[in-house]
């Protein structure tokens, strides 16, 4: 199979180049990727453990689905691509955007849409991707989380703070 070739983006998100996979994280060079967050009728959380055979955070408890944006490929279109290649979920339109998060180091130099859909399974996971899943209750991950937070994803200890932080505020109103 060959390298996977990613978007390289400017600081506003702006696509200016295109370069291997291994060659963006090698170089911290700022690209995309998406999270989808999905809830059953009860209000749990599914959560991946991340395969051992991962390049990153192996082993590690992350969103229900996650990935990068492919060259060419928008937010959207991977949220829906991500969620059936790791979980079997098949959408016919992109979840509901949650949140934005500007490229840092806990997201790996990424630029990341967050999305939340509803399904009551069962999915079909991906055993290259995801060693297993299960539901969660909120308040189960969010002292999961600060208790331990070296048992996930770095970039879901930020994306899981920023959802919390949101349902505790409300929506911000823009000035």
């Amino acid at each position: 199979m060959s390298e996977e070739i990613f978007d390289i983006v400017n600081e506003r998100d702006e696509v200016v180049g295109q370069a291997p996979r291994k060659e963006v994280h090698a170089r911290g060079l700022l690209h995309r990727a998406v999270h989808v967050l999905v809830f059953n009728s009860r209000g749990q959380l599914f959560l991946q453990k991340r395969s051992m055979t991962k390049d990153t955070a192996k082993g590690k408890w992350d969103s229900s689905s996650s990935g990068h944006v492919d060259r060419g490929e928008d937010y959207d279109m991977c949220a829906i691509r991500e969620v059936w290649e790791e979980i079997g979920l098949k959408l016919v339109q992109a979840p509901d955007r949650i949140l934005r998060i500007e490229a840092c180091a806990e997201t790996g130099q990424e630029f990341v849409w967050v999305y939340r859909c509803e399904s009551e399974g069962p999915f079909t996971l991906n055993t290259e991707e995801i060693e297993r899943g299960e539901w969660f209750a909120e308040e189960e991950i969010s002292r999961w989380v600060a208790e331990r937070p070296q048992e996930f994803a770095r970039a879901f200890v930020l994306i899981w703070g920023l959802v919390v932080n949101a349902k505790r505020n409300g929506p911000q109103k823009k000035n």
